[in-house]
């Protein structure tokens, strides 16, 4: 960008885009709101009780995987907890730290949840270096660095066997996901959630050129249940080089490689939008008939004003 274009751009467009944005989402009141909600429910989350506890007779535990930072903290809280209560059996939580995470952090996680897993930042990027080396795959290390989304598939899938199911932290559940829990017991294809609207970043042509085969509509990677050992990073190379060459970087990276590793699959199992919700209404944040949220866009005003204390016991 040339110094007139970085000046436009500072004086102009920049605080323009700030307005739009705002008046997006209800206002400055509702944002002052929504961030006074967010700093509330970070101190909330602290006063959580542990997971509750199921016995071995009720049936497997519910093994699920979060990519988390500090920041997210208590966003991963209340997802756990409210996970937890709706389920029959035990919540395994596993939680990848994106590199942000203090001694304190891990403390407060292990409280919530004594018997979850952490993998550690350091030892993520040591699985980085031995299964995904600089010299064989350039981009995808360089969207690890730049681009956080891309870590729920990397650290979570990289080297690794079996099926997994990811979750974002930005969820709450307010009924039983059966869905997941008969998912999780004989998983034989991806899992998804469905979108609001159809987000990939991409063109549709572009990425059903780099998948050949036609690409399914409305992936929302908010839950995601995938094979880590299917999953062809040679693959996931090509395509993030050709789509960034062709189209650039996208926030919705990470969605389009789902997006073309499901197409690739064939066939996969889309959790029902009435049930596990992505972007809820107003109204259906006021009272919950779905069974999950994802509070993304315009919900999330809501999410840290109103949704979680719903759920504080």
């Amino acid at each position: 960008m040339s110094v007139a274009g970085r000046i436009l751009y500072q004086l102009w467009h920049r605080p323009v885009g700030a307005v739009v944005n705002s008046l997006h989402h209800g206002g400055p009141l509702a944002q002052r709101a929504a961030e006074r909600g967010r700093r509330e429910m970070e101190t909330a989350a602290d006063t959580l009780p542990p997971l509750p506890a199921r016995p071995a007779s009720a049936g497997p535990a519910l093994r699920v995987h979060l990519l988390t930072g500090r920041r997210f903290l208590h966003q991963t809280a209340f997802c756990l907890h409210t996970l937890a209560r709706h389920i029959p059996v035990a919540l395994a939580p596993e939680i990848y730290d994106d590199g942000s995470l203090a001694t304190a952090d891990l403390d407060r996680l292990h409280r919530l949840a004594p018997g979850l897993v952490i993998h550690h930042h350091a030892a993520l990027r040591a699985r980085l270096d031995k299964f995904l080396p600089l010299a064989r795959f350039p981009v995808l290390r360089e969207r690890w660095l730049h681009y956080p989304h891309i870590r729920k598939l990397i650290d979570i899938h990289l080297g690794r066997a079996g099926w997994r199911l990811v979750l974002d932290s930005d969820l709450l559940f307010w009924r039983e996901p059966r869905l997941l829990l008969d998912w999780t017991t004989a998983p034989d294809r991806p899992l998804h959630a469905t979108d609001c609207a159809e987000n990939y970043g991409y063109s549709r042509p572009l990425l059903e050129g780099i998948a050949g085969a036609p690409l399914p509509s409305l992936i929302n990677v908010g839950l995601c249940g995938l094979r880590s050992d299917t999953i062809d990073w040679d693959f996931l190379e090509h395509a993030s080089a050709a789509l960034i060459a062709a189209e650039r970087t996208s926030y919705y990276l990470e969605q389009a490689l789902v997006a073309l590793l499901v197409a690739r699959a064939g066939r996969a199992v889309a959790a029902p939008p009435v049930e596990y919700i992505t972007l809820p209404s107003p109204a259906e944040v006021a009272q919950p008939t779905a069974i999950m949220h994802h509070y993304v866009d315009t919900a999330r005003g809501d999410y840290f004003r109103s949704a979680w204390r719903k759920c504080v016991p």
